[in-house]
């Protein structure tokens, strides 16, 4: 495939994730939308290897480490929004003042 589409696709899932990140109120959704910004990044990492240096897969081993680094955080991120929404009842950003008690 040609290089120019796949920027073209991992720019706009870039572009919605950040969209999404800004205007979402839920810290579920802020998740998902941290994740489809690592995966656009991915996409770019795992492009510019097989187009530049083929024989060598240093992004490809980078994309690993950042899925690695993604999924501790969604594991980590869950574990706190879990902890909040049991103390406070909701996952919204605006109601989540845990240092007004």
């Amino acid at each position: 495939m040609i290089l120019e589409h796949i920027l073209v696709l991992s720019s706009f899932l870039f572009c919605i994730g950040i969209y999404a990140l800004i205007t979402s109120r839920n810290m579920v959704r802020a998740l998902m939308c941290l994740e489809l910004l690592l995966n656009a990044v991915n996409i770019n990492f795992v492009t510019f290897s097989d187009f530049f240096d083929s024989r060598q897969l240093k992004g490809n081993i980078f994309s690993i480490f950042v899925i690695a680094i993604a999924a501790a955080e969604a594991a980590v991120g869950l574990a706190i929004i879990s902890s909040i929404y049991r103390n406070r009842k909701s996952t919204r950003i605006n109601q989540a003042n845990l240092l007004n008690k």
